[in-house]
């Protein structure tokens, strides 16, 4: 597991090889990834959007943008947590994946980035 605070917010992330798929004609590898968020702060906040880089080792880098996690945009007061499940597939054994949440603090009405911090995604079968 990973995790980094960015302004009073805590992220952690936990991934796992779910297994290999074929998709047009060729292998993919499957992994999912469990994201935890805590607020820390003193402040209520809201999740607006994410930002994800996506590496994968045969690949370019893939950027996905979108609106909140999961089709939600969770609200958390302070002491409260948010853990959603997503997952993605890479053509190769290893990547990593990493990117932020845009957040709105609800005491000042300014939004800022929360930072999620590179998570690595590899096969078990090919660490060696």
């Amino acid at each position: 597991m990973v995790s980094q605070i960015t302004r009073g917010i805590k992220i952690s992330v936990l991934t796992s090889f779910e297994g290999t798929y074929f998709k047009n004609y060729k292998i993919h590898f499957a992994f999912s990834y469990e994201i935890t968020i805590e607020n820390h702060s003193k402040d209520s906040v809201q999740l607006i959007s994410r930002h994800w880089e996506i590496y994968d080792s045969l690949n370019d880098t893939e950027f996905v943008d979108g609106e909140g996690v999961v089709g939600k945009k969770p609200v958390l007061k302070p002491g409260e947590s948010h853990t959603y499940s997503s997952g993605c597939l890479l053509s190769s054994p290893f990547g990593s994946m990493k990117g932020y949440f845009n957040m709105i603090n609800f005491t000042s009405t300014r939004s800022f980035r929360v930072m999620v911090p590179t998570f690595k995604l590899s096969t078990p079968f090919a660490l060696n």
